[in-house]
């Protein structure tokens, strides 16, 4: 879900990649839903198992509640830390709110940079 907001706020200006230290095999389908019901279509999308070379690339790095250490034990980049739930199997109501938490965090941090209109 960052990633989609991230990517659609920023057109082109700065680019975000999703990946997870356990990634599923397949995206929710509540969390497709969720992210239909604000006009972004993530049903595309595939998991991806976060690499180091990921971090070593990026220029800050977002967790969502789980470290990244088991990945990179010593990463250069900035790291934050949102903890924030895993939206997987959880109830429609709830994945709806893991969203509006993560859009806002995006947002802020958009703004904070910069990148927002």
């Amino acid at each position: 879900m960052a990633e989609a907001f991230v990517n659609k706020l920023t057109i082109g200006r700065a680019r975000a990649t999703s990946a997870g230290t356990e990634p599923a095999e397949t995206i929710d389908p509540t969390v497709i839903k969720v992210m239909r019901e604000v006009g972004t279509d993530i049903s595309h999308q595939k998991p991806k198992r976060l690499t180091s070379e990921m971090i070593e690339q990026a220029d800050k790095v977002i967790t969502m509640g789980c470290g990244v250490d088991e990945v990179c034990p010593a990463t250069f980049v900035e790291v934050e830390d949102w903890e924030i739930d895993d939206p997987g199997e959880k109830p429609l109501e709830k994945v709806r709110e893991i969203r509006d938490k993560i859009r806002a965090r995006v947002f802020k941090m958009m703004r904070e940079a910069e990148y927002s209109s």
